[in-house]
């Protein structure tokens, strides 16, 4: 299996039949991510396609290359599959250690990010949601290029563009000499990302809870 063709059809067949949180078919996520993870190359992309069918189907990184899988791909999905007994803010930790699987966690958390994806569930939840992917942004965001982020952001979810540091936001071109310039913006010191005040430990076991009963969910 090499191509992006393939891990789409895999990923068809393995998330049959599931829906997510927000009761959308499980294959359009996953196939968003992917999209947004397009410019940089088929193996990106598989990962993007295949970066949920450990954590969420019966696949396992054996079978997944027992069916030709790259090593490379099935190494990414690895990275980014929930670790049981693994607190969230360590998971976000673990997958930044890896640039490449931070893009590919990038893109999920831009996808879930998504404001008609948020308008789909109770506000309290969306709300919890919403405080768990603006810390974890904090996390992997300085691990890889802004413009790389950019990429990305431009094609899942342009909303969160704004979040961007404004020293490294996508430009269409220079501005004219007697524009505004942005308004200042909090940093962390470092010129960087302004920290959120919500800490991503504090979220870990309502996680647990949600990701059980979205389990649950999928399989009645």
């Amino acid at each position: 299996m090499t191509t992006v063709a393939e891990a789409d059809a895999l990923a068809a067949l393995a998330h049959a039949g599931q829906v997510d949180k927000t009761g959308v078919p499980y294959l359009a996520h996953v196939r968003a991510v992917a999209a947004g993870l397009a410019p940089f190359g088929p193996e990106l992309q598989m990962a993007g396609l295949l970066h949920d069918i450990i954590e969420d189907t019966e696949w396992t990184a054996g079978r997944l290359r027992a069916a030709g899988v790259p090593d490379r791909v099935v190494g990414l999905v690895e990275a980014v599959t929930n670790v049981p007994g693994l607190a969230y803010e360590d998971k976000i930790r673990r997958i930044a250690a890896d640039p490449l699987a931070a893009l590919v966690k990038i893109a999920d958390n831009a996808h879930n990010s998504r404001p008609d994806r948020s308008a789909r569930v109770p506000t309290a939840q969306a709300e919890r949601l919403a405080a768990k992917y603006r810390a974890a942004r904090f996390l992997l965001w300085p691990v890889v290029p802004a413009e790389d982020i950019a990429r990305i952001l431009t094609l899942v979810n342009p909303d969160l563009l704004s979040e961007l540091p404004v020293q490294t936001a996508p430009t269409r071109g220079p501005a004219p000499a007697d524009a505004p310039g942005p308004p200042p913006r909090a940093t962390d010191g470092r010129g960087g990302f302004t920290a959120p005040t919500e800490r991503l430990d504090a979220h870990h076991a309502t996680s647990a809870h949600s990701a059980a009963s979205s389990r649950a969910a999928r399989s009645s």
